[in-house]
């Protein structure tokens, strides 16, 4: 049996981070075992559901990393979602009902007023012909629902009815089909709610794994039977804990919250996107992990915990500090050419300035520093003292003569300490901003060869 897993979003609105965790759970549970990854757009809401949305859920997940061997759309079904409907009702376990939305809502009211559990209880089943048709004259339109099998002979007597199944996140599971409403399939414009289209997907593309958040946990009792009822075996089922904002609040990709495009923009490393996603909320250490087989090493569902994991978006800055920060020059260097920066220094940069990088297109404002002019002279040098700006103008005079390496800075300080009698942050900080106009940066003795001779002169004097 060759694995199959899906990811199926609605092109309702942008996928966030949270989204993303299934996505990645998918990807990465198929490539573990050699198996496929199906992308399929529920976008059975024609009216909410936008190809811009689709295109941009397509960019993101291949930023990340994840390249589906197959792309389906549920709105190209609608004819195979006909012939599962025509076969549930030959089978007598889809029925029509008639109540408006108000009406459901009062019944339920009702019941949970006598301390009834506050589940549909069939009304529609005991409709007559000429009732159904009195409600056809009146305009009504039925909804149709389907029919759980937890009775014996008679619909209207239930009894509790386990639904097993041993989940691949959170071990062995059970739903009682009694404690639940017959599922709307169909609603009263004949369009299709989520778990018809789905399950009969699932079916039709030999999905063999079905991994997602837990608030489909409930749910999974009720499309376990609907699998049965159109005669296919229920393929395995894992539910990830959702993530949360840091304080607790769900994400929603209509609000744009934390979406995948919104990081990118911001500079985030997918890597650093994809970790978090991935680790947070198991028992494995969130750590920064270089790439997508790396972080099939460390991804493993049982370490999943049953509790809503909390995003904090501090987490994914320290996770981007330290991927840059281990980035060899070679994954940087197209990255580095499309900031303009290459040539014969381009590594020696590289590796000097990338542990001072917050996003990866800061390396082009340390470039200028380097290769630049900085917007003020010395008199215009902000944090200098009249009597710092006199020891640096007089530093000129001791600096070493070229040619410069790694060691010239050490040699020029010791010269001034011993002149000067100034040490430490005194001797140090002056310099620094006179060179880099920078209170914070590099090692002075890295950056100090990459300026050079002629521009430290230049911004000395």
């Amino acid at each position: 049996m060759t694995v199959t897993v899906r990811f199926a979003p609605s092109p309702t609105g942008y996928i966030h981070i949270g989204n993303t965790r299934t996505a990645l759970s998918n990807w990465l549970y198929a490539k573990k075992n050699g198996g496929n990854f199906i992308l399929r757009y529920d976008d059975t809401d024609v009216e909410r559901s936008k190809e811009e949305y689709a295109r941009a859920i397509a960019v993101d997940l291949d930023w990340l990393g994840i390249r589906p061997d197959r792309v389906e759309y549920q709105s190209k079904r609608f004819d195979t979602y006909a012939r599962a409907v025509e076969k549930l009702r030959q089978a007598g376990l889809l029925y029509p009902c008639y109540e408006t939305a108000e009406e459901l809502e009062r019944r339920r009211k009702l019941r949970l007023a006598r301390r009834l559990p506050p589940i549909y209880g069939r009304e529609a089943l005991k409709l007559t012909d000429a009732e159904k048709a009195a409600f056809e004259a009146e305009g009504r339109k039925p909804h149709w629902r389907f029919l759980l099998p937890n009775f014996e002979n008679d619909p209207f007597v239930t009894s509790r009815t386990e639904v097993h199944w041993d989940d691949l996140i959170r071990g062995p599971q059970t739903v009682d089909l009694a404690s639940m409403s017959d599922p709307v399939l169909v609603r009263e414009d004949g369009t299709y709610l989520y778990t018809l289209p789905s399950v009969t997907d699932d079916i039709d593309m030999g999905v063999t794994h079905i991994i997602r958040g837990d608030d489909h946990v409930t749910n999974t009792g009720a499309q376990i039977a609907l699998f049965k009822a159109l005669g296919a075996e229920p393929p395995v089922f894992g539910h990830h804990n959702l993530l949360t904002t840091i304080s607790g609040e769900g994400l929603s990709k209509r609000s744009g919250a934390l979406s995948i495009g919104s990081l990118r923009e911001a500079g985030y490393e997918p890597m650093a996107v994809a970790s978090l996603a991935v680790l947070i909320g198991s028992s494995e250490a969130v750590t920064a992990v270089p790439d997508m087989a790396h972080l099939a090493g460390h991804f493993d569902l049982t370490a999943i915990s049953k509790s809503a994991a909390k995003f904090d978006p501090a987490e994914l800055d320290t996770l981007n500090r330290a991927l840059l920060h281990e980035m060899p020059f070679e994954e940087a260097r197209p990255r580095l050419e499309n900031l303009n920066i290459a040539g014969l220094r381009a590594e020696a940069f590289w590796l000097t300035v990338r542990g001072n990088l917050d996003r990866f297109n800061d390396a082009a404002h340390w470039w200028q520093i380097v290769d630049g002019a900085l917007p003020w002279g010395l008199n215009q040098a902000p944090y200098l003292s009249d009597d710092d700006r006199a020891f640096v103008r007089d530093a000129l005079r001791l600096i070493p003569d070229a040619p410069w390496d790694r060691n010239t800075w050490k040699e020029w300080t010791d010269r001034l300490k011993a002149e000067t009698g100034r040490k430490g942050k005194n001797l140090f900080m002056p310099l620094r901003i006179a060179l880099t106009g920078q209170i914070h940066g590099p090692e002075l003795a890295d950056l100090l060869v990459l300026i050079g001779p002629e521009r430290t002169k230049s911004r000395l004097s």
